[in-house]
C-alpha cells in the first residue's frame, strides 16, 4: 500500500452539502449548476413528480383492472398446518404467544389466520382468530380443534 492509496475509513467522514452559488471559482457559481433560464432554475420552479409536460401522464394511461379494498381489508399474519404440525407436540395447546415463541408470528397487533397448506399428523388444539374451511377440517380430522379467539 502505497501513500496515495489511503483513504478514510467508511462513514468515517461526512459528506457536506455542495455550496451552491459561492463565486465564480467554485465552479457552482453564477446560476448554481441550474443552467439559464427555464422553470427549474426559478425559485419554487419545478413539476410535480408524475407529471410529463402536460402529456397524458403514465400513471392514467394504463388501464386500471381490479379492485383494492385498502381501507376496510382486514389484515393477517398467515400460519400453515404445516408448520405448526413441525413446531408444536400431539396434545399442545397453540395460541399466540406459543405462535410466537416459536417464531411463527412477529407482529402482536396484526391477528392470526391459519390456512391448510401442507399436512398435520398431530391433534392440536389450535386457538386463532381466523381459519380456513380446509385447515380446521384438517385439524379436526387429525384429531385436534380450532378454537375461534
Amino acid at each position: 500500500m502505497s501513500l496515495h492509496e489511503l483513504r478514510p475509513a467508511p462513514g468515517a467522514r461526512s459528506k457536506s452539502k455542495k455550496r451552491l452559488g459561492q463565486g465564480i471559482g467554485s465552479g457552482t457559481g453564477k446560476t448554481a449548476g441550474k443552467g439559464h433560464k427555464g422553470q427549474k432554475a426559478r425559485s419554487g420552479g419545478g413539476v410535480r413528480p408524475g407529471f410529463e409536460g402536460g402529456q397524458m401522464p403514465m400513471m392514467r394511461r394504463i388501464p386500471k383492472k381490479g379492485f383494492n379494498n385498502a381501507r376496510f381489508a382486514k389484515e393477517f399474519q398467515i400460519v400453515n398446518v404445516e408448520s405448526l404440525s413441525s413446531r408444536f407436540e400431539a396434545g399442545a395447546t397453540v395460541g399466540f404467544s406459543e405462535m410466537y415463541a416459536a417464531r411463527l408470528v412477529q407482529k402482536d397487533n396484526i391477528p392470526v389466520k391459519v390456512l391448510a397448506s401442507g399436512d398435520i399428523d398431530k391433534a392440536l388444539t389450535v386457538q386463532a382468530q381466523a381459519f380456513s374451511a380446509q385447515a380446521k377440517a384438517k385439524i379436526e380430522a387429525a384429531g385436534g380443534k380450532a378454537e375461534v379467539i
